[in-house]
């Protein structure tokens, strides 16, 4: 490309993730200011946010839109992904970093652990063991050779490409594992780490037991944030890997539970 060339069109998927970013940075976003920003036309800037707004990954209101509420709901896992994104990457590699080789390690369904799918297809193995509940992370990481994927079985949940349920729990109970990467929807020190759907949370659970070693996996946004289902008390995690997003006072908190965290 010469200097003089325009700059390349960012893919729909590509834009409609930056405006759910900027969103929810901002607090708010008017039509007009999104579509100066992309540089395209309001009417196309209208249609990502009623494709957004439909997927509940933002709220329309009148000439633009603002954050949805990020924990009302079981969102999807396609619109959990949108969200930020450019922090769980970050999360996500630095969690692989914790990986050796000859390891078996659990990784459980979500937005956060399939960035750490993702950075451990970049590194070479002479052998590496993943169990998953995740339809996506097994999709990820089975074309690998020196990966072995083993799918958990059970009941699946659409919105979380999840496999829940006895089957799986079954299956769980008869492993054991180095490191669990656990991803959550909420923590609270009160509580500990919560999900909304409860069959997530036993299988949650369960990996935990399964696991010598347990590391929370999750952006700064799920901080204070609770959740349906109770998974674990905070005693049960060893250490929690998030982004400098973090407020001082729920670092020290989960310090003082005896969890070792990680601002990335």
């Amino acid at each position: 490309m010469t200097p003089s060339s325009p700059a390349p069109r960012l893919l729909v998927e590509e834009r409609r993730r930056l405006i759910v970013e900027l969103v929810e940075q901002q607090g708010r976003a008017t039509v007009e200011e999104l579509a100066q920003r992309f540089d395209i036309s309001p009417v196309t800037i209208r249609a990502d946010l009623e494709a957004l707004a439909r997927n509940a990954a933002i709220v329309r209101s009148h000439g633009g839109a603002v954050p949805a509420p990020a924990h009302a709901v079981d969102t999807p896992l396609s619109i959990k992904e949108t969200r930020h994104h450019a922090q769980k990457r970050r999360i996500g590699q630095a969690a692989a970093r914790l990986v050796e080789d000859g390891e078996t390690i659990i990784l459980d369904s979500g937005s956060t652990t399939i960035e750490i799918a993702r950075a451990l297809r970049t590194r070479q193995w002479s052998e590496l063991t993943v169990i998953t509940n995740g339809l996506h992370i097994a999709l990820e990481l089975g074309a690998i050779p020196a990966i072995r994927v083993m799918m958990l079985g059970g009941l699946l949940r659409a919105s979380s490409h999840s496999l829940v349920g006895p089957g799986a729990e079954q299956m769980l109970a008869q492993l054991s594992a180095d490191r669990l990467f656990l991803g959550v929807d909420g923590i609270a020190p009160e509580v500990g780490v919560t999900t909304p759907d409860p069959q997530e949370a036993t299988l949650n659970a369960l990996m935990i037991r399964a696991a010598r070693e347990t590391i929370g996996v999750f952006d700064s946004s799920k901080f204070g944030q609770r959740s349906l289902s109770v998974i674990a008390p905070l005693s049960s995690l060893h250490k929690i890997i998030s982004d400098t997003g973090a407020t001082p006072d729920y670092v020290q908190a989960l310090e003082g539970a005896g969890v070792r965290v990680t601002l990335v």
